[in-house]
Order: C-alpha cells, then sequence, then structure tokens
C-alpha cells in the first residue's frame, strides 16, 4: 500500500482541533470565511442559556451528547458553521426523521450565540485549531490531471453537473471527508428472472436463499435465489474504497486543491 499515513494523520488531527504543528502556505484558495471561529465569551454565555433550554436534554448540558443524540463537538456541521450560518438553516428544518425536532422560533442571535456557546465548548475540549486553509498544500493543475486521469474520478462526477461550485460550497475538511470517506449510498441490484425479464432497484436484503429489492417506482420485490436466473450487486462506493488503498499523500494534497478551484 503506498504511502498516505502522514495525510491521513493530519485530517484526523484537524478534526481532534489538536494540530501543534505549522503547514506550508496553500496554493489553492478555498471559500471565504475558513478560519475557525473565535467564540465570544458573552455571547457564548448568551448561548449556554438557550442551548441548555432547548438542546440540553437531549444533547447533554455540555454539548457532548447523551443515549438520545450525538456529541455536537464532534459535529461537521457544528465545524463549518461560522455565526449561525449553517445552523440556522439546519435548526429551522431540523431532522425529524431522526427524532430532531425543528427550531423556527429561534431568533437569529438566539443561533449565533448558541454557535457561539458550540465553538467555545470545543476550544475548551480540544484547543485551538488551525484554519482549515492549512490543508491546502497541493497542485491544483496535478489534481485535475488525476480527476480526470488516474483517479478516474471523470467517469462518475463532473465539475459541471454534481460537483459544480463545489469548491464555493464546502470548507476543505469537509471536501477531503467526502472524497476519502463519502457518505454511505445503498447497494443497487439487478435480478434477472429466468424468463429473462430483469428488476433493478435499492438491494434490501441479500443471502444465499433471498434477495429483495425496492425498485425505482417504490414497490417492494423478493424472491427465492434459486428461481432467479441472475443477481448482479454493485456498490455505489466501490471505486472511492478502491482508492483508499492506492491514494498517496500527493494525490490527496493535489486532488483537494483541485477541488477547492471548481466554482
Amino acid at each position: 500500500m503506498k504511502k498516505r499515513s502522514q495525510f491521513i494523520a493530519v485530517l484526523l488531527f484537524t478534526c481532534l482541533g489538536t494540530w501543534v504543528t505549522a503547514v506550508k502556505p496553500a496554493t489553492a484558495q478555498a471559500p471565504a470565511a475558513s478560519p475557525a471561529p473565535t467564540a465570544d465569551k458573552a455571547a457564548a454565555d448568551r448561548g449556554q442559556g438557550v442551548f441548555s433550554s432547548s438542546c440540553s436534554f437531549c444533547h447533554g448540558s455540555q454539548a457532548t451528547g447523551t443515549e438520545q443524540a450525538p456529541n455536537l463537538l464532534r459535529s461537521p456541521i457544528v465545524f463549518q458553521d461560522h455565526g449561525g450560518d449553517t445552523l440556522g438553516a439546519f435548526l429551522k428544518q431540523g431532522r425529524p426523521t431522526l427524532g430532531m425536532p425543528a427550531f423556527p422560533t429561534l431568533e437569529p442571535q438566539q443561533v449565533q450565540d448558541i454557535s457561539a456557546f458550540l465553538h467555545s465548548r470545543i476550544q475548551q475540549v480540544r484547543g485551538t485549531r488551525l484554519p482549515e486553509t492549512a490543508l491546502l498544500v497541493g497542485d491544483p493543475k496535478a489534481g485535475l490531471a488525476y480527476f480526470n486521469g488516474a483517479g478516474k474520478c471523470s467517469t462518475c462526477h463532473s465539475p459541471t453537473g454534481d460537483l459544480a461550485h463545489v469548491g464555493s460550497k464546502e470548507q476543505p475538511l469537509a471536501l477531503t471527508t467526502s472524497f476519502l470517506t463519502p457518505p454511505a449510498k445503498p447497494f443497487q441490484a439487478t435480478v434477472t428472472l429466468p424468463s429473462g425479464q430483469t428488476v433493478a432497484g435499492k438491494l434490501e436484503y441479500l443471502d444465499e436463499f433471498t434477495v429483495s429489492l425496492v425498485d425505482n417506482a417504490g414497490v417492494y420485490h423478493t424472491w427465492p435465489r434459486d428461481r432467479t436466473k441472475s443477481v448482479v450487486v454493485v456498490d455505489p462506493l466501490a471505486a472511492h474504497k478502491a482508492l483508499l488503498t492506492v491514494y498517496t499523500d500527493k494525490d490527496i494534497h493535489d486532488l483537494l486543491a483541485y477541488l477547492v478551484t471548481i466554482k
């Protein structure tokens, strides 16, 4: 396996907020407002009060999580937030399907104060972080060549399609995470029946005896394996997983440097 330990270590330290070494200047420009926020004490104190009355029951009084809800000091949404710009929209919508209610009545100042409180807690627990622009040490041109060449990224992604303006939307750490450990996607399956008919959709269940899927119309299908001609299963993230074993530090640095230029 090619060397990539140095970058992964730096990435992990960034996530933990415990960087202690300097990184050479970036060669690509990230979106504005990338420096880690510095919490205002008065705002943080106000935010603690709002957090206590609205959020602490699930997330704990110190935002470190409970059995009902996760640790917010490790939340990517909080990391990306600057003065409530990310938290505000998130709190208005909530995540009802995951048990988190919406908070549409919170005033902008209250959201900003909650943000200040959460960032003050992060600083207390993890120390001061370097700005995410410190990750930008690669060569954008080399990253473009890798995207279209050895990495084969362009076979699935396009800077004018799914990645349009990604450099303006995401900060460097979020971009890095998105291609190193992208969000899980359901496996896709295509079942061919003895008649030759094929049915494709999201794989729901598969073992030696049974295969089940939900087709594009939302219809659930299930068959005994011995009554199918073939079953083909595709992992949408197979290419990303395969690259983890061959990435070099330079590949990762260069690819990130290119992605932040896609405005």
